[in-house]
């Protein structure tokens, strides 16, 4: 799985020691870290793209992130393609967390998806909500879930 920082480096490391020595670097220079993961998805023709996140927040000092992009040809129903999304978003939680535990530092899932039923991604917010907690992590959805829709939206080509 390639990852990249925002400026286009690659990652040559693999995630789980990127992310351990960016957790060691910035508590070392005295900043308290809460980590966001999300991912969002475009569709463009017959292919869906995703772009996952991991958002780094220094406690009043801005933040910085990790990102991973892939693309298929499955065709998936919008409700699907969120569920995708917060699976894409668990499955990087789940590798990472025993870091965070290790380092203390607070970890949130943020799924892109409408808590307004008037939006189609509604469809998807009670099986994505009761996946992201029942593996035991926070939870976050639109408005408040900015890894994804804001940082992955940005992110997603």
């Amino acid at each position: 799985m390639l990852w990249r920082k925002f400026n286009g480096d690659v990652i040559e490391l693999p995630i789980i020691q990127a992310v351990e020595n960016a957790i060691r670097r910035e508590t070392e220079k005295g900043y308290r870290l809460k980590v966001c993961i999300g991912t969002d998805s475009q569709v463009k023709g017959l292919e869906t793209e995703f772009a996952t996140v991991i958002v780094f927040l220094r406690e009043g000092h801005g933040g910085f992130m990790f990102i991973h992009n892939e693309k298929t040809r499955h065709q998936y129903t919008i409700k699907e393609r969120m569920l995708v999304e917060v699976a894409k978003s668990i499955e990087i939680a789940y590798e990472l967390c025993n870091l965070f535990n290790k380092y203390n530092v607070d970890m949130e899932v943020h799924a892109d998806i409408n808590t307004n039923p008037h939006f189609k991604s509604n469809d998807a917010l009670k099986e994505a909500m009761g996946y992201i907690l029942g593996m035991g992590f926070a939870f976050k959805a639109k408005p408040e879930a900015f890894a994804s829709s804001s940082c992955a939206n940005k992110v997603v080509n």
